[in-house]
């Protein structure tokens, strides 16, 4: 970064958000969308904007609507009148098509399974509910095809979170950076070998394969096991992290830790030592060796 640009960052004000105020999407069903969030879903309507394009002259005539999404958020469509949904933007089933969708916020469990018995009660399929490390959700899709998600967050986010998210994020920066150079960069296995060499800047032992788990309830079932298995070492760093060595290899079974695929994806997530031999849905395998 220059000094130019740190002066100019420097002087910028200190802002904040406070909140979300709508998300929009566009619909090429607008009775049925209506129906869906207003009748089934319960979502009052209380907003909408009738407009004749907005100037240019290939921008129909539309209609912008609101519903309440509670907390003084909430959910919009535009609707675009005497037009067609264009191929481009065809609703997909395909993760990367799913990555874009609408989580909703509830207090707790008690209403999540409320919302779900709603879902089901009107008629709405429900896709699945899951746990994945800090929260737990149904999902279900909109008229239009979009992934709706409802949930409730198991536990608050900490500073121990705050700091786990920024060694994940710079280690994958500094990787995207270099592939930009010509360095290859197509897995999850260098960001995790990366942030373990950030979490312990003293050289790791090469002779045996370490796992890095952020001390949370999620991923403690691995401490846990590590704890009781013959040779196994777990180690406080006082950082937030718990260590674990193996002999020289570490192994792990899913169904041992009871961990819902969701989590077991993602048990590495605090970091590692070592190259990953095995990785599938009953058994992970690290053993000894540098990052390639």
């Amino acid at each position: 970064m220059t000094q130019s640009t740190q002066a100019a960052h420097a002087s910028a004000p200190v802002v904040a958000l406070h909140g979300v105020h709508h998300t929009a999407r566009p619909t090429w069903k607008l009775a049925e969308t209506v129906h869906f969030y207003r009748d089934l879903l319960g979502l009052p309507l209380i907003h909408a904007i009738s407009a004749k394009g907005w100037g240019p002259d290939n921008h129909a005539d539309f209609l912008h609507f609101f519903f309440d999404s509670g907390n003084h958020s909430t959910i919009a469509f535009f609707y675009y009148i005497g037009t067609e949904r264009p191929d481009w933007l065809t609703v997909r089933e395909h993760y990367q098509d799913r990555a874009t969708h609408t989580a909703w916020r509830v207090r707790d469990e008690a209403e999540l399974l409320q919302w779900r018995q709603r879902v089901e009660a009107v008629g709405i399929p429900l896709r699945y509910q899951i746990r994945h490390e800090v929260i737990e959700s149904i999902y279900f899709n909109d008229p239009n095809g979009y992934p709706i998600e409802i949930t409730w967050q198991v536990r608050p986010f900490s500073d121990a979170d705050k700091q786990d998210a920024a060694l994940t994020i710079d280690s994958a920066i500094e990787l995207e950076r270099a592939r930009d150079t010509g360095a290859a960069f197509a897995s999850i296995e260098p960001v995790w070998q990366r942030k373990a060499e950030r979490i312990e800047e003293a050289t790791a032992d090469k002779e045996r394969a370490s796992v890095y788990v952020l001390d949370v309830p999620e991923f403690a079932a691995l401490i846990d096991v590590a704890r009781k298995t013959d040779g196994y070492q777990a180690t406080a760093l006082g950082n937030g992290y718990v260590r674990i060595d193996g002999n020289p290899t570490l192994q792990f079974r899913r169904k041992e830790l009871g961990f819902k695929p969701a989590v077991w994806y993602g048990a590495l997530t605090g970091g590692l030592t070592g190259q990953i031999r095995q990785f599938d849905m009953d058994a992970l395998v690290i053993a000894p060796g540098d990052a390639q």
